[in-house]
Parts: C-alpha cells; structure tokens; sequence
C-alpha cells in the first residue's frame, strides 16, 4: 500500500512560527511576548522549543511587541505597556502578573472556570476545566501536552517534552482575554443559519413513514423546524443477526454494541432513504445522521468494497478495515467511500457521537479531537460553511462548532446547571453549546420541567429537542399537558422568529468575539452581584436571561428567581414590568414567562414569515424599546463563504428618545439576490403604551402606514418597501408603559394567592390599612407565608415607579 498525504482541503492553514524580536530566550527558558498582556514561557532546551502550531495554539505571529526585560538567578521579568510578569528562571513557571492596580499569583485558584468535555450521565454539576480569565487577574493556559500540528496536516508528537504554558494578564478586561485566545487559536465560525432555528431529534427506530409523518405533525401544530436528526438506528444496527458471517472482534469498547457503528441505511426501516432525504428537504429542513466510528468499516456496510480497494486490502478477504484516526490513509477513506457518498445524495452534516475515551495509537492523540478537526476541514470540500455536532476536545475546540453536551439525566439539578455551563464556556472561547432539551434519559417526566427546559433552549445557542429510546420519552410538545403543551409551541415559534436576531449576534461572535451567551460579569467586572448570578447571562447584545430553574409555589403559582440586573432601565419581556438596575431582584414566574429583560434602547428584530424556511424573512418585525440605542441587522445567504468577500447585508437601526417622544431610524441594506425583492416592516415600540401622533418618512415623501396601540404597545406597520429604502418612524406625545401601582399590584397578588380565603383576607385588610408606603413594606416583612412575602418585596422594592 502506497504511503499517502492527507487530502489538501484536510490540512489547516497556520502559522505558529513568532516574531523574532518578541523572544528572549534565557537559558532552559523561552518567551515569547505575542500581544502587551500575553505570553507564552517555555522550558525545556533549545531542541524542544517549538515554532510549530499545536492542536490548540495556531498563531503566534501579531506584529512587534515592546518590552523590556531583567534577568537575574532565579527569576525572569518581563515588562510591556500594560502587564509585568514575572517568571521562574528554574522551572518556567509563573511567578506572578501584574495588571495595573492587580497583582495574580498565576495559580488558576480564582479562574473563573471554562467548560467540560461532556454532561454524559450526570445528575447536577460537574467539575470544569479552567478558562483565560481569572477574579485576580491572570489566567494560565497550560499547551504542554498539546501534540503538533504540522505543515502536512498531521498531528506528530513534540521532539521532547517541555512545559509550555500562556500567561493571560488582562485583569478585568475579559472580553481582550478572550478574544487573545481567538487571535492565537482561530476565529469562531460563521454558523450556518439553519442551525439557529428548533431541532428534531430522538434516540428513537423510526420507520420512515413515521419520521415522515412527525414532521408534518409539527407542520400541523405550526411549530416551525430546520434541523432533522436522524440518530443511530438510520444504520443497520442488529448486524449480527443480518450478517452473521461478517465477523466481529471480540474486543470492544465497554457498554458497546457491535451494531453501534454503521456506515450503510437500515432498508427495512428506510426503503427508499434518497426518497426521504429529499423530502425533509422539501418541507425545509437540513438533515444530520449521528455516528459512532470505534468500529472502522466492516465487510458488510455498503462502502466496504471500496474501502478496501482504497486501503490496499482484498475485499474478498471481508478483513475489517480498523478505525485509526492516526493514519492518513485510513482518514482519506473513511471520508472518501464511507461519507461523501451520502453527503452528495443528501446529508447535510454529521453528528459525532464518539464516548470511546482518548486513546489512539498515537499516544497524546484524543481520537474525539482528531474526528472534530478532519471532519470539520473535510466539510468544507462542498464549498459551503461547515458544521458538525459533538463533544468538546478541549481549548481550540470552538474552531468545530457545535458542540453536545451529551446524554444527561431528566432532572431539576441538571437543568439549573445548564444555564451556568452554557454561558461559563465563553471564558475558554466556547460558544455553541447545544443541550439535550427536555433531558436524555432516566429521572421523571414532569410538565413544569420539561416547558422550563423548552424555554431554555430557546434562548440557548442551539434548541434541540432530544429524548432517549424509551417509548415514553418523547419530546413533542402535546405529549404533555394543555398548559404545558401550548407554552412549549408557543416557545418553539419564538425561537423561530428570533432567527434574524439570533443570525446577527452569530456574526457578532464570529467577527468581534462576543458570544450569544455570555456571563454578566463581562461588562460589569466590578460588581459582585454579577458573579453571584451565576445562571444570568446577556443574550447576545440586547437582552439578559435568567431561566428559571426551580419548581412553582403551590400557593402562588409562580417560580422565584433571583437575578441581579446591570445598570440601567430593564424591562421584563413577557411581563411588561420594569426594574431598575446595579441590584439583584426577585422575579416570580408563572409557567408561561421567564425572565427576559430587554434593556433600554433595545431593537430585537424578528421573523414573522410562516413555515420551517429560515431564509431571510419577506416580513420583519422590530421590537423596539424606548431609550437610546442602535442595532445592525446582518445578512447573508446563510450557508457559503461569501460573506468572507463581502457578499452580505447589513440594516443599521437607531432608537432615541426625544423631548416629545420617540424615533426610529432604519438605513436600508444591500439590495441582494437572497434577500427579498421588497420587504414589510413592522415596527413595535413595546414600552409605548400610546401616541397622539405617527409619522413615517423614507426618502422625504410620508408613508401610509397602519397604527394601533392595543395590548399597551404602539405597533406600526408599513407597505412592502425595497430593501435599500432609509426609513423614520417618529412617534409624539407618547404615554410610556409604567408599572402597576404598588397597592393594586399587593391586591392582585394577594387575589391569586392560593390559600383559605378568610385567612388571606385578613392578611390584605392589614396591608390595605397601611399609611404609607413604609407601613406596607414593613407589614408585608412579617408575613408568614414566606413565597407570598417574596412576591409582595418584589412589588415594593424591586420595581422601578420612576416617573
């Protein structure tokens, strides 16, 4: 068999070779300062000095640094305009960083965490592993064990061991930190955009009647999808009664079928899979089939043939071709004969379902960061933006969007982990998480539960909904109560119309390093509730959420949840309440809200086109709140590189408050083939209860629009104009949204609270006596029912009744 190299387009570009004049080298010691507040120290000897890109670190060349440096017997300091490091001449270690008025002592012991490989069989938390940033200042990345990434695309072990660790020291600026780790690791993809909208997926044997008439059932419920998930059973998987000649190893990985690899569609469950394939197709969805690849390629999968022939093996000999991720020639066949086949008739990407540990046979090589890299490269052959599904690898793994948390239980600890786990991944460059939504397996199916899940994953990276085989466990939506039935739809249609708004924040990501989710404390470093909140989160760069995570007070009917809001007028998205911010506040919600707060000059844009397409919609509404505040609207044709040469759109919007009202401006985009010929707009100011009068123009002539403030919010909505056309909605002497007065909301309260109706009025006959607002407040500190007491302390402390 010849030896051959891996195809080209598997072969990553990098540029791991530093500045010259940014190294010091000091005997066993090396360093390089890449950036004012990053440096990476080696210690070893000059033959393991590495110039090469590693499996996480690919670019260490950013331009000149100035620095000045002092060497003495013991320690090395290194001096830019920014940071001071201090480094241990014996050992590499960091000794300390300092940061301004901040001095780290480089130990990780107040890092404030990244992410994990997986959440497989957990019941709650689960440790994580470190990211770049830290409370005290500087964060340590520790590249030692990290094996090359050479000039031929092939992963090789070091020359000889050294430790080799980066040194960030940005304080508290952790928005630079992790966008240093961007610039030195790779760039966080443009995400296809059909990946944004709702998933279907089950560990389930459909026929493919029976796929085919779900999704449908979902058309029926108007419940929009874009991705289709077929999971392992699209493959033979009883192969030992199929083929009982094949011949298997004896060996196998633990908990391991024999049947859970596969290469070749199941015909009995699917007689005709092309056919299948295109009708997902045709009701608009893309289509992924999950993979489990431990067992290589054996004699009875449909690529065998060629497979062999590609491996130098005679296929008549029916030899299993044994997966090794470490040999090129195995990698270009596994693609060649066992994927692309299939990607041509039709799959759109691969779910990696690898859960076989991190042995190779090249020692150091996690055959789950191998499958990740290649077959993201290999995706690109299509000319399309890649995309796959599976586990995390560790630092460098956001370069392989997206990633699946694994098989977690149904339980109420996993889900209020999940929050926390999601945003907290932002800290080591981590972006797209995607959760099984409802939970996989085992614990209990629970109404209330599954919609708190449901309303997580829509404002998640990814909404996948996912169960295991259990016949019981399905995740559609009317396979649970009415009220939970019409919650879970009804947020599964937003999620859907979010698409626009989603689809700019994933530009937003992939251009400035600004994850969809990211912890509160990124822009609010100095304030200590930001850290307190740890299941809070910006939404991307409009709105904050904090999903609620525990179960519903019996009496009153609602869930409390405790989240700390920046400063600023916040507004309650589903509520209509408003609080003012730099405090933590109680919110308490009923089944169908969360809390979603939109802040003041908000402008959240959503789809109101019908049907499973995510194309850029022909109708398209603005959210807008009162305030100031802007928004660009960015476009594409959702699935090529184009946008890399400029091929895209973008509609910048501003909001502002005026001395009689309120104006919205909207600069028109590019007029582009994947964008409709002309456009309808709908503007809602959802803070303006009531305007005396509207007034639109575009191009200095006034439009003819439609006006209506029911529902205590001013919507305006406008003819089909072309994409181009500048518009400006201009409303005056406008009533804003206030907050119920604080006695009618105490009554309303006490109204719904479910108890004994004499003892609840003798409670409210006492508030109701109260003489001011101090009296209230102090009545209501002594009540007994402590959930009653806290939804009252809402009303009276946390909401905002600035005039």
């Amino acid at each position: 068999m010849e030896e051959k190299t891996l195809h080209k387009h598997l072969v990553a570009k990098t540029d791991g070779k530093a500045e010259p004049d940014n190294i010091l080298i000091a005997g066993s010691i090396r360093i390089t300062v890449i950036f004012p507040n990053l440096i990476r120290v080696e210690c070893g000897s000059e033959k393991s000095f590495c110039d090469e890109a590693t499996q996480s670190v690919w670019f260490r060349n950013h331009g000149n640094v100035d620095f000045t440096y002092e060497i003495t017997k013991t320690k090395i300091i290194i001096k830019t305009e920014k940071a001071e490091f201090c480094i241990n001449r014996r050992n590499g270690t960091a000794i300390y960083a300092k940061i301004g008025d901040m001095e780290s002592s480089c130990d990780n012991s107040e890092n404030l965490k990244g992410t994990a490989r997986t959440l497989d069989q957990s019941h709650g938390a689960v440790p994580l592993k470190d990211g770049v940033i830290s409370c005290d200042g500087a964060a340590v990345f520790d590249d030692s064990k990290s094996l090359l990434m050479c000039k031929d695309g092939e992963v090789r072990p070091r020359l000889a061991k050294e430790r080799d660790i980066y040194v960030f020291a940005y304080g508290t600026d952790y928005i630079g930190a992790v966008n240093a780790l961007y610039k030195i690791t790779g760039e966080v993809p443009l995400v296809p955009r059909f990946a944004l909208g709702n998933w279907w997926s089950r560990y389930k044997a459909y026929t493919q009647s029976e796929y085919q008439s779900l999704m449908l059932e979902f058309k029926k419920h108007n419940v929009p999808l874009t991705v289709a998930t077929v999971d392992m059973d699209w493959h033979w998987v009883d192969v030992k009664k199929k083929f009982p000649d094949a011949g298997y190893s004896k060996t196998r990985p633990l908990f391991w079928s024999d049947g859970w690899t596969g290469y070749s569609w199941n015909t009995e469950l699917f007689p005709d899979y092309r056919g299948f394939l295109n009708f997902l197709h045709e009701q608009g969805l893309k289509v992924t089939l999950n993979l489990h690849p431990a067992l290589g390629i054996r004699s009875f999968e449909n690529c065998y043939d060629a497979a062999a022939r590609a491996m130098g093996l005679d296929p008549a000999e029916k030899k299993p071709i044994e997966f090794d991720i470490t040999d090129t020639q195995f990698i270009n066949t596994y693609f060649d004969t066992a994927h692309h086949p299939y990607e041509d008739e039709g799959v759109d990407f691969w779910w990696i379902d690898w859960q076989q540990g991190k042995k190779s046979k090249l020692p150091g090589l996690d055959p789950l960061w191998a499958l990740n890299h290649y077959h993201y490269l290999d995706r690109q052959r299509s000319g399309k933006r890649p995309l796959i599904l599976s586990r995390y690898a560790g630092i460098g793994s956001h370069r392989y969007p997206l990633g699946f948390s694994g098989d977690t239980f149904m339980s109420w600890r996993v889900l209020k982990f999940q929050p926390y786990f999601t945003s907290t991944a932002s800290n080591c460059g981590y972006t797209w998480w995607s959760h099984d939504i409802g939970g996989h397996c085992f614990g209990r199916h629970d109404d209330e539960m599954y919609v708190r899940w449901v309303q997580l994953g829509t404002f998640s990276p990814i909404m996948r909904l996912h169960s295991s085989n259990d016949p019981l466990s399905g995740k559609e939506p009317w396979n649970y109560g009415w009220e939970a039935e019409m919650t879970a739809e009804r947020y599964l249609r937003l999620r859907h119309e979010l698409i626009p708004y989603l689809y700019s924040m994933n530009y937003r990501t992939h251009k400035f390093g600004r994850a969809l989710c990211e912890p509160l404390y990124y822009d609010n470093p100095e304030c200590e509730g930001a850290y307190k909140c740890r299941n809070g989160y910006m939404f991307g760069s409009e709105l904050l959420v904090c999903p609620v995570t525990s179960k519903i007070n019996k009496k009153t009917r609602r869930a409390e949840t405790r989240v700390w809001l920046p400063k600023g007028r916040w507004t309650d998205v589903f509520t209509g309440k408003i609080y003012r911010g730099s405090k933590t506040v109680r919110i308490h919600s009923e089944l169908n809200t969360m809390p979603v707060f939109a802040r003041e000059g908000a402008i959240i844009p959503l789809s109101l086109d019908e049907g499973n397409s995510c194309k850029n919609p022909t109708v398209l509404k603005f959210k807008v709140y009162r305030g100031n505040g802007s928004f660009s609207l960015y476009e594409d044709d959702g699935e090529t590189n184009g946008f890399k040469d400029g091929d895209f759109s973008i509609t910048e919007l501003s909001v502002s408050e005026t001395e009689n009202g309120i104006k919205l401006t909207l600069c028109g985009g590019k007029e582009k083939d994947y964008l409709p010929l002309k456009r309808q707009y709908v503007f809602e100011f959802s803070d303006i209860v009531s305007a005396e009068s509207v007034r639109v123009m575009s191009g200095g002539k006034k439009l003819d629009c439609s006006v209506t403030d029911a529902g205590g919010r001013v919507t305006v909505s406008l003819p089909p104009m072309e994409i181009s056309a500048p518009i400006e909605a201009e409303l005056y002497g406008v009533t804003v949204l206030k907050n119920k007065p604080k006695r009618e909301a105490v009554r309303e309260a006490m109204t719904k609270f479910n108890g004994i109706n004499n003892l609840k009025k003798r409670r409210y006959l006492i508030l109701e006596k109260a003489k001011d607002d101090a009296a209230l407040l102090s009545d209501v500190r002594i009540l007994g029912n402590s959930a009653l007491r806290s939804e009252l302390l809402e009303i009276l402390e946390d909401l905002d009744y600035t005039p």
